[in-house]
């Protein structure tokens, strides 16, 4: 099992999964705002449109990304994606035009289909939770470090967090040329598309009803992206290094409990109550952050938003593994993503939008609220439609 787990192929892989997601972490949530509006001169709409653009391409991007995977080698797909991502990040400075900087954001986020979704296809069948564990606590020190470690060098120099960032693009990049030159493992280069999409089809109408989930959870996610700096610094009285402390509460909290509870998924086998527990406390936790409490309860709660994220993503994955043709894991996984993404894509318009017409606690409230509701579907929501024998 640590030989599967921690092979010479998933080290790589996560190494650049590690700093791909450092990189959009910083971006999206503290670089890109701020280098925008401080250095470029850029509107706080302008950025808002361009976070939006970068996960339009991400998602977009997702379906034909599998597809490739199916077709080409995972090095040639990973490399070209993670090379456009760097020119995306090299655009920043010099994109005073507003549509230049839509077109940076929009540029790095081609890279970030590719390595994920091979990830994915990477991860065996048995103790399938465990590993979704592994790959998540990657990601997730990744895209939390990048952040806080962000917010802290902008205080001090934002052209070094540029190159910072730029240089960490770079280094991604020629990772990948590491990558073996080999296609997609159960790659269906055999069937037509056609016949493909059919399958997936299918596959997509037996699990309907986990589609407002696969939507929903991104989409709340996605609404706070574009807010939280302005939330810890008007209605929280933080500075960046207290917001940068709060950030860690949550990402240590998540790191630290997504192996564990990835591993009890499987030895527990039900996938139900993860689910509802991991989407009620986070909305519990949002409501309650919307208060604007003091510091110390705004640590525990971020804290317990780490937790229930821990709690419910192994397990949300490893039940949409059931969905996955197994000779065609790329399309498969993309297209999946490509649904996921649809809410993250359309969050942050949601997000910037109720912050102007309301306030910025308002989105923690709405999303807060959006969480709970799902969870509380779940716990009403017919399981038995997902045992394997029925798919």
């Amino acid at each position: 099992m640590a030989k599967r787990l921690f092979s010479r192929e998933i080290i790589l892989f996560s190494v650049i999964l590690f700093f791909v997601e450092f990189v959009r972490g910083a971006a999206l949530i503290s670089f890109l705002p701020i280098y925008g509006e401080k250095m470029l001169g850029l509107s706080l709409d302008i950025i808002g449109i361009a976070i939006t653009a970068h996960y339009l391409t991400d998602t977009a991007l997702k379906m034909a990304i599998g597809y490739l995977l199916d077709r080409f080698s995972i090095r040639f797909v990973v490399h070209t994606g993670l090379f456009i991502s760097f020119i995306g990040i090299f655009l920043v400075p010099f994109a005073h035009a507003p549509w230049l900087f839509i077109v940076a954001a929009a540029l790095y986020g081609v890279g970030i289909s590719p390595i994920w979704i091979v990830c994915l296809t990477k991860v065996s069948d048995d103790r399938r939770a465990m590993q979704m564990g592994f790959l998540y606590t990657i990601w997730f020190i990744g895209i939390g470090a990048g952040p806080i470690v962000s917010n802290l060098l902008l205080d001090y120099s934002k052209s070094f967090t540029y190159y910072l960032l730029l240089g960490f693009a770079l280094l991604c990049w020629l990772l990948s040329l590491f990558i073996n030159n080999s296609k997609a493992q159960g790659a269906a280069t055999s069937l037509p598309l056609r016949e493909q999409f059919v399958i997936l089809k299918d596959r997509l109408r037996h699990m309907r009803l986990l589609l407002p989930g696969m939507v929903l959870q991104t989409m709340g996610a996605g609404m706070l992206v574009p807010i939280l700096p302005s939330f810890a610094e008007n209605k929280l009285g933080m500075n960046g290094a207290q917001y940068s402390l709060l950030l860690t509460a949550g990402g240590a909290c998540t790191v630290l409990g997504l192996i564990p509870l990835g591993r009890l998924s499987d030895i527990l086998g039900g996938k139900k109550w993860f689910l509802v527990l991991g989407f009620v406390f986070i909305g519990v936790s949002l409501y309650l952050l919307s208060l604007a409490p003091p510091m110390w309860e705004c640590i525990v709660l971020t804290g317990v938003l780490g937790l229930s994220y821990a709690t419910l993503l192994p397990a949300w994955n490893a039940l949409l593994a059931n969905y996955v043709p197994p000779k065609q894991q790329g399309l498969g996984w993309g297209i999946f993503s490509t649904v996921e993404g649809i809410g993250g894509m359309i969050g942050p318009v949601i997000g910037g939008s109720l912050a102007t017409m309301q306030d910025q606690s308002a989105v923690l409230w709405y999303s807060g609220i959006m969480y709970a509701v799902i969870g509380f579907f779940y716990i009403w929501f017919p399981f038995r439609a997902f045992k394997e024998k029925e798919i």
